[in-house]
């Protein structure tokens, strides 16, 4: 009987962390609408829609098509989670641009023909050029989970749980591509001639 009550207990305590996340993370996207969000006027941009289930879709444009978040709540130590696919084209389709103290930087997945993946830019090389970059082949229509965490010291990321960027920042210039990829500073989304859905976009702050 005690280890059933037990049992209990700690499947009532699973269900109620479930239903309470942790009070300093936070939806990005809520899922039903542009709330917090503001599309950038790229020219040549494609349609950004919400697609059912909470699914943002950013769709192909002629260059850029991406939206900024209205009001970014942190600039240093905190973590960016959310998912992501490649529904057409060949060219990077979750560019995230985010905030590192006063500066920004872009991660990059799928560019430069579809593969490249790392930071744009570290000491004003872009992510096909310094340390952080690297390839990776994206299926088309599949989800990846990818985690940024930017703190005092790094900025790593994770794609679906396997560490792909750890980069020292300490003595280090960031900053972003020269360009209108910079329309989506401090905290944006972008495609390039690529469409791609998005969901689950989180936030968390303070950091242990």
């Amino acid at each position: 009987m005690k280890t059933a009550l037990l049992g209990c207990a700690f499947l009532l305590a699973l269900i109620v962390r479930a239903e309470n996340p942790p009070t300093n993370r936070i939806a990005l996207f809520n899922g039903h609408t542009l709330a917090g969000w503001q599309e950038v006027a790229f020219d040549g941009r494609g349609q950004i829609d919400i697609k059912p289930a909470g699914i943002l879709e950013i769709g192909a444009g002629a260059t850029l098509t991406g939206l900024v978040c209205a009001h970014p709540p942190a600039r240093m130590n905190y973590e960016i989670t959310l998912e992501a696919r490649r529904l057409s084209g060949a060219d990077f389709f979750c560019g995230l641009t985010f905030p590192v103290e006063t500066n920004c930087c872009t991660l990059i997945l799928g560019g430069w023909g579809g593969s490249v993946i790392g930071l744009s830019s570290v000491d004003g090389a872009d992510a096909s050029e310094n340390e952080t970059g690297g390839t990776f082949e994206f299926e088309q229509n599949r989800w990846y989970t990818i985690c940024l965490r930017v703190t005092p010291d790094k900025i790593e990321v994770w794609l679906d749980q396997n560490r792909i960027v750890n980069l020292d920042i300490e003595d280090r210039r960031l900053g972003m591509r020269h360009g209108d990829i910079e329309k989506c500073k401090p905290l944006g989304l972008a495609t390039w001639q690529t469409s791609g859905e998005l969901r689950n976009i989180y936030l968390r702050t303070q950091l242990p």
